[in-house]
């Protein structure tokens, strides 16, 4: 479970590319609670092998810009989190249980959102994945670790605007 306590008692620190961020990986975690704990000191927050079922939970995050929840159990994603993460630049969902391509939509409120990975979920298998996601997501440069190209955008505002 994800207590005050275990907040405070877990690693914290610049990561590589100089964030101050928290590691809470793998305790179990299954539900995003009490991360007003963290009184907002952190640009990245590493959430990563838990057993989260669905992306909601955050309180205000201000200066919060990367999301790490790569090996989890995410299937959903809750709606105006923009609102409590409206810094929020970088999310990284490999390995999860997003199925449908409406799954990804709430990720479009995100108006800074700029790095995503989607790879090992079901949805990636769907057809036009890349494109569908690119379309929704207007500020995306990098999807899955590959750079979003001019004509990768210009072929999704085709097949869905």
């Amino acid at each position: 479970r994800l207590t005050a306590e275990l907040i405070l008692r877990s690693p914290q620190g610049l990561d590589p590319v100089q964030d101050y961020a928290i590691d809470l990986r793998g305790h179990k975690i299954a539900a995003i609670e009490n991360l007003a704990a963290t009184q907002n000191q952190f640009d990245a927050i590493d959430l990563s092998d838990n057993e989260i079922v669905k992306l909601e939970g955050f309180p205000p995050l201000t200066r919060l810009h990367t999301l790490y929840l790569n090996n989890n159990r995410i299937a959903r994603i809750g709606k105006n989190m923009d609102e409590q993460l409206p810094m929020l630049k970088c999310v990284i969902l490999t390995n999860n249980r997003l199925g449908k391509l409406a799954d990804v939509d709430p990720l479009a409120t995100f108006k800074h959102l700029t790095h995503l990975s989607l790879m090992n979920n079901p949805v990636t298998r769907a057809e036009n994945y890349r494109a569908y996601v690119i379309y929704k997501l207007k500020k995306l440069k990098v999807l899955d670790f590959r750079k979003v190209k001019p004509k990768e955008r210009e072929a999704a505002e085709e097949l869905f605007g």
